[in-house]
């Protein structure tokens, strides 16, 4: 659905716009007092737009990441022979949230149980996915995984692996939904996505 609602996109892509430097791939690295976490479940447009709204979450980048290929293009991702997934990758705060925090919210974003999909967006690179920096995000990610399993009658068929590099994604995809609030795609997937998750938050607060 997502890559039939974006053709215009996809064309344009092909029309001229070019990839984002080898030399901008890598933007894992937090400014002082800030920590990084990068996971996937489905468009990184609806991630994007669902974490911004966390307080304590200071930037939100769209990428991929997971897979082999370097410095991959959108086009070359959707045509799931890179092995990246659509990724985001999250600068907070961790005195105001914490990485635990942030992967409940992660779980309760998109739907975990599905493998290699969300919707009507298929293919692995729309796979659920946590990407840890570190042994103790690793650690984490694994716990908070096996607590959110009550929340679920199917399966979390989240994948847990080490990040290796995170790749910006084109510049047209930050902030996407932002940008483009009455796109065919945005209005139809990304808004419910926010405003669920924007009712989640709220009730967090009481």
């Amino acid at each position: 659905m997502k890559k039939t609602l974006s053709a215009l996109l996809v064309l344009a892509c092909f029309a001229g716009l070019t990839r984002v430097s080898f030399a901008q791939m890598n933007e894992s690295k937090s400014a002082p007092g800030l920590q990084t976490a990068v996971f996937g479940g489905g468009c990184f447009w609806c991630l994007d737009a669902q974490f911004k709204l966390v307080k304590g979450v200071k930037s939100v980048l769209s990428g991929y990441a997971g897979g082999t290929t370097k410095n991959p293009s959108y086009e070359e991702v959707c045509s799931e022979t890179t092995g990246h997934a659509e990724v985001v990758q999250v600068e907070f705060d961790p005195s105001v949230v914490t990485y635990e925090d942030l992967l409940r919210k992660f779980f309760h974003a998109h739907d975990p149980t599905t493998l290699n999909r969300q919707g009507a967006d298929v293919g692995t690179s729309y796979r659920s996915i946590i990407l840890y920096t570190d042994e103790n995000q690793k650690a984490i990610a694994e716990q908070v995984k096996a607590e959110a399993q009550k929340d679920w009658p199917d399966p979390i068929v989240t994948e847990i692996a080490p990040l290796t590099v995170f790749y910006r994604a084109e510049e047209y995809h930050q902030d996407y939904f932002a940008k483009n609030p009455t796109q065919g795609y945005c209005r139809l997937v990304v808004a419910p996505k926010v405003k669920k998750f924007e009712k989640m938050l709220q009730a967090e607060k009481q």
